[in-house]
């Protein structure tokens, strides 16, 4: 094989690779509100007006930053991404799975699908892992100044960058690469190559899309929450995710485990693929 098959591993942000909410960790004490009180004003809004939970909470990120003379530009997000503290082992996470992917002729590529606010992730100080992180966004003025959503990710949405990674289109804005006709095989990462990692309810759509594909998909739950695996397990009773771990990152936890197998398997199974298209 002339180049390394690639791999994409998929990760949400909040809850998979950190605890809580991104925004919970630097903004919200920011604007004086408690995660309580800013979270169920953004529901009430959705509610009240009909309109999409992750809109709503973005419009309250706008509003709540502006009435207490907070900066609304780019860097000042970012800023708040470098608060964010994440599940045990994520920050060495990232070159383990590389090299154990590169002993086995693999490539591993790194990607965020989240309904979190990208510029604050951009902040953090695993950003620099990521070949592309898809989640929210804002558009902003010429003084860099934030005034509108520019990317809105929900639990639905998240499945297009599924699609995006399958075709190798890195692009919001660009509809007319990934809905253009690509045989699977000549696809830069096949959903059988992908793995996808989340924590609740917004990721059931983007895991059993991968599971159904071929793929694999990885449930995870705080360590702290003994009873969340309990009910994490419906995911696998009801076939929509393969496999149920703590999110803890270290060598040798079971999500060690867990990932190192399938990258194995990806491994075997793309070395008999080889095999059988092999020119006598």
């Amino acid at each position: 094989m002339d180049q390394k098959p690639t791999v994409a591993l998929i990760y949400d942000f909040d809850g998979t690779l950190a605890p809580g909410n991104m925004q919970e960790y630097d903004f919200i004490p920011a604007v004086g509100k408690s995660n309580k009180e800013f979270w169920s004003e953004a529901n009430t809004l959705a509610e009240k007006q009909d309109a999409d939970p992750i809109l709503a909470y973005m419009a309250r990120m706008i509003q709540e930053a502006q009435s207490k003379g907070l900066s609304l530009r780019r860097e000042a997000f970012q800023e708040s991404g470098r608060n964010i503290r994440y599940y045990a082992g994520v920050e060495q996470w990232f070159a383990r799975m590389n090299r154990y992917a590169d002993e086995r002729g693999l490539r591993l590529l790194h990607y965020i699908n989240s309904s979190g606010q990208k510029e604050i992730i951009e902040g953090s100080s695993i950003a620099h892992e990521f070949k592309h992180i898809y989640a929210c966004s804002f558009l902003y003025n010429v003084d860099g100044i934030a005034y509108w959503p520019a990317v809105a990710v929900n639990y639905t949405n998240k499945t297009q960058f599924i699609f995006k990674i399958n075709k190798g289109v890195e692009s919001v804005y660009d509809t007319h690469m990934v809905n253009r006709y690509m045989e699977e095989d000549k696809r830069p990462v096949p959903f059988k190559r992908m793995i996808y990692v989340g924590d609740g309810t917004t990721d059931i759509p983007c895991m059993k899309l991968v599971k159904n594909y071929g793929g694999h998909s990885i449930a995870v739950y705080n360590p702290e929450d003994r009873n969340k695996r309990r009910e994490m397990a419906t995911l696998i009773r009801d076939n929509r995710v393969n496999y149920v771990c703590e999110a803890d990152y270290t060598e040798g936890s079971e999500m060690d485990t867990v990932v190192k197998t399938i990258i194995d398997k990806i491994a075997v199974d793309t070395r008999l693929e080889h095999l059988q298209t092999a020119k006598p």
